[in-house]
């Protein structure tokens, strides 16, 4: 005769001890080891192409295979920049200044009439015509009205940086305005929701992550356009530094000057993808903590 055994759960000493004897999985990594190497992976690449270059940079001034005068030697590129930094780093502050001021002008500037756009169809075949020819505009050409109209100080070059940057932004925003789910937006309407709400809760969301992308070039474009307006008039500023190392044929200071220019650029572009990465965590540009598209 068959004879079944109960089966009987184990004590609770017995499961304490059971637990003490299996030891908690090991953690593989920390957060911080783990950005790390995140960093590493995007970062090596552009850095490995930066020494690249200044390999090459080094290897021409060496050799003096292009008089110094065009292209200077590394050294004394730095040394211009330990020596003059105390100005440098007056003029870099006043083109930083133009930069952001004209950007975040720019972008409110840019998302509200990307609102009027999206939200009335009379005010879009009005105005993006408009917009549109005004952007085909080189903006050099109309830098010495704006002079002749504000004078020398900030003022001519911040409205040339917004003028400049003002296109991406309402571009990205018209188009992520666009791209929300129509049925989203039907849900939205039969539940009983304002336009407010629905834009607050819905569209604006929805829109992030493409006027996060015509921020990214808007931000780079406000320093063009705030060094362009200090080429045509002004007596500080990065642009007013590379008229004068250019004129005087300082190849050294026009160098570092060249240089700040693109630090002030990378950093806001820098500023924005952080920014990004704060607004739309749940993105699918952002998991996997992916910088610019790294694989």
């Amino acid at each position: 005769m068959t004879t079944t055994q109960d089966v009987r759960s184990d004590p609770p000493a017995t499961r304490a001890a059971t637990a003490r004897a299996v030891p908690p999985p090991a953690r593989t990594s920390t957060p911080l080891l783990t950005r790390a190497a995140n960093l590493v992976a995007v970062s090596w690449r552009p850095l490995l192409v930066l020494v690249a270059l200044f390999a090459v940079w080094w290897f021409v001034a060496w050799r003096e295979l292009v008089p110094a005068y065009l292209i200077p030697a590394p050294g004394a590129v730095w040394e211009t920049m330990v020596d003059d930094w105390a100005m440098l780093l007056e003029h870099t502050w006043v083109t930083t200044l133009e930069t952001i001021i004209g950007f975040l002008l720019a972008t409110v500037i840019g998302v509200a009439t990307a609102v009027v756009l999206v939200y009335s169809k009379t005010a879009e075949k009005a105005l993006y015509p408009l917009i549109l020819f005004a952007q085909v505009i080189p903006k050099i050409a109309i830098a010495p009205i704006l002079v002749v109209w504000f004078g020398f100080g900030l003022t001519p070059k911040i409205v040339l940086a917004v003028l400049i940057a003002f296109f991406p932004v309402v571009v990205s925003a018209v188009a992520g305005l666009r791209s929300v789910d129509p049925e989203l937006l039907e849900l939205s309407a039969t539940m009983g929701a304002s336009r407010w709400k629905t834009f607050r809760k819905i569209r604006f969301p929805g829109a992030l992550p493409h006027l996060m992308s015509g921020l990214k070039v808007a931000v780079t474009l406000a320093v063009v356009g705030a060094v362009v307006g200090e080429f045509v008039g002004a007596d500080r500023g990065l642009g007013y530094v590379l008229l004068l190392a250019s004129g005087n044929l300082n190849a050294p200071l026009l160098f570092a000057d060249l240089i700040l220019m693109s630090l002030i650029g990378v950093v806001l572009f820098v500023v924005v993808e952080l920014s990004e990465r704060v607004l739309i965590p749940w993105h699918a540009s952002r998991r996997g903590n992916v910088v610019l598209a790294a694989s």
